[in-house]
């Protein structure tokens, strides 16, 4: 059993470096078998098999029956390398397979999901993460159910919290099917089930503790298998080694090829858009961006709201209660941000490359414009499209691949990156681990997350205070599993994309508990009346709102669509927490020390479990 005292930590630096030696090692034995013939089908299969094996043989090593360290790991993880565990768990199936590909489909407006998410790591640094960490609660409901006081508050948390998980791990059980659709040639709604028994194996025996130590070696493999694919391509390409320069003359290049090709006035015909069903053709250039105030306008709110989400995702922020003190915690955050900084930074120019590798002329992997009959022979079409994330449609019957009439899911522009720019079939290979790893390790911190609070907040703090660790710890397993088979019943219907499921879970999470949160630590007058009412009523508001414009027919206020409503649930959230904490009475004096106290850096921890 892995233990966090003494040698183990001593050696984290020794067994992730030889584990990341080992990960290398193993890729280049997949290049090895590919150039020995071995087929497609099997490397996809040792792929997935080989990473999901290590991060459950993790897990299970990682099994534990101590409350401390199911929860929270034993509060003793190093801030390196819980930045580490925060990237990877931070970065998920949104950011590592959705996020280039919504650049990709939509150009320079989707630009706004990362600038969001990275800035909310500014809020989580300096609003929440160091306070929350020395409040010494495990999980977001517990501080707001003991900052306010009474289980009301508490209840409200977790049932924002659920909708708010749950909503986004259905996304990232999404980017599993989406894996282990291609690399393991089986239907997507198969794939969602398969990807869940990896999660589940990571997760369920040890808790944070396992989740911590797998989301590292998770992070290690999903960021090689991120810049790997854009440096080579920039190379070949002819761009040189460092891509994050060199994509700015390529995009001067896709510019071009756009208005050659007709990319915004060549709109699909409807009876091709029918064929095509959800599948999108391109209908916008990769550095389209509007002047007039509304595209402005959504650009901004839809910032706002990635980063208000990410500053109150319970996922996010309970990885700050691993740290061993309120210093490390900021600590934590720092590295995190370097961590996620590196694929970020990477992901427009893995959007302009392989953009510039279908369309291009001069490349030999260049489809726009070639025989439809020729395109739908090679092995990556025929592949994607047998697992209907593809589709060409022949609108005028020419039998010329025209660039409204290829029609593809835009959440498989990564995993497809390596076969659209004629990258050996190992980077696929890598490629998909890497999704994998990205969704998988995520799905973990969101289903704990879930489960810790229904099993802590919910079982042991309302419903049964007398509850022993060893029936709390049955009770957060058997939870996950639950919890787990629903998402993958979720997310096997399609019902949005991927990056559609992220942006509504941080507007659920936002429209309730953003205010709570940041009051709670710098607002001492902020009252349990004040905070019942912020939560009920922008979470309450947000998701009316959200109803009604995504299936109730109403028309957008504004420009705030279904991707922003946090835009209405916060100013409601925020004007009721103050207007009712201020026209009721003010917290008790233990309280208000206690908010004091929390705000000073050092110190005892003022809530232990």
């Amino acid at each position: 059993m892995i233990k966090l005292e003494g040698g183990f930590v001593q050696n984290l630096g020794r067994v992730y470096g030889l584990y990341t030696l080992g990960f290398l090692g193993f890729v280049i034995l997949m290049a090895i078998l590919e150039a020995a013939g071995v087929s497609n089908t099997v490397i996809g299969w040792l792929f997935v098999a080989f990473t999901v094996a290590i991060y459950a043989l993790i897990g299970v090593l990682s099994r534990t029956m101590d409350s401390n360290q199911y929860y929270v790991a034993g509060r003793e993880v190093p801030a390196v390398y819980n930045g580490m565990a925060t990237a990877a768990d931070w970065m998920s199936g949104a950011s590592f397979i959705a996020m280039a590909g919504g650049i990709y489909m939509k150009g320079y407006p989707y630009m706004a999901f990362l600038v969001g998410w990275t800035g909310g790591y500014v809020l989580v640094a300096s609003l929440i993460a160091p306070y929350l960490r020395k409040f010494g609660c495990y999980t977001v409901p517990d501080f707001i159910g003991t900052r306010y006081g009474g289980n009301v508050a508490r209840f409200c948390a977790v049932v924002i919290l659920v909708v708010a998980s749950f909503t986004y791990v259905t996304a990232q059980i999404n980017g599993t099917g989406t894996v282990a659709a291609r690399a393991l040639n089986i239907p997507f709604e198969v794939g969602v089930w398969v990807g869940l028994a990896g999660i589940l194996f990571c997760s369920m025996l040890g808790g944070m503790r396992a989740v911590t130590w797998t989301q590292v070696a998770q992070y290690i493999v999903l960021i090689i298998a991120y810049v790997v694919p854009v440096v080579w391509m920039s190379n070949k390409l002819g761009y040189g080694l460092i891509p994050h320069f060199a994509q700015f003359g390529a995009i001067e290049r896709v510019q071009e090829l756009e208005g050659l090709l007709g990319v915004k006035e060549l709109m699909p015909t409807a009876e091709a858009q029918a064929a095509a069903g959800k599948l999108a053709a391109l209908k916008v250039g990769i550095n389209d961006a509007s002047d007039s105030l509304m595209a402005k306008w959504k650009f901004l709110t839809l910032v706002i709201c990635m980063m208000a989400g990410t500053a109150s995702l319970p996922h996010v922020l309970m990885r700050y209660f691993t740290t061993s003190s309120v210093k490390a915690a900021r600590q934590s955050v720092g590295y995190s941000l370097l961590f996620i900084c590196m694929l970020y930074l990477t992901a427009p120019a893995l959007a302009t490359f392989t953009k510039l590798s279908l369309l291009d002329p001069t490349v030999a992997t260049s489809i726009i414009g070639k025989s439809i009959a020729d395109v739908q022979n090679l092995e990556w079409i025929q592949q994607w499209s047998s697992v209907n994330f593809l589709k060409i449609v022949d609108g005028n019957g020419d039998g010329i691949l025209q660039i409204n009439e290829f029609f593809m899911r835009g959440d498989i522009v990564v995993l497809a990156t390596p076969e659209m720019a004629g990258l050996p079939y190992v980077i696929s290979g890598l490629v998909a681990a890497g999704g994998l790893a990205a969704a998988m390790s995520t799905a973990d911190g969101l289903l704990l997350a879930i489960a810790n609070a229904l099993s802590h907040d919910l079982y042991y703090k309302i419903i049964d205070p007398k509850a022993d660790t060893k029936t709390r710890l049955i009770v957060a397993r058997v939870l996950l599993v639950l919890i787990g088979g629903a998402g993958a019943f979720v997310a096997s219907m399609k019902l949005t994309s991927i990056l559609g499921a992220v942006a509504w879970a941080f507007c659920f999470a936002n429209s309730g508990l953003f205010f709570p949160l940041v009051l709670g630590v710098w607002w001492k007058r902020a009252n349990r009346a004040g905070a019942i009412a912020g939560m009920v009523g922008g979470f309450g508001v947000g998701f009316w709102y959200l109803y009604m414009v995504q299936f109730g027919g109403m028309a957008p206020w504004a420009g705030i669509d279904g991707l922003r409503f946090g835009m209405i649930g916060m100013p409601v959230s925020l004007i009721l927490m103050i207007v009712v904490s201020l026209a009721t009475e003010a917290p008790d004096a233990e309280t208000q020390k206690m908010v004091d106290e929390i705000r000073i850096p050092s110190g005892k921890v003022v809530h232990d479990q």
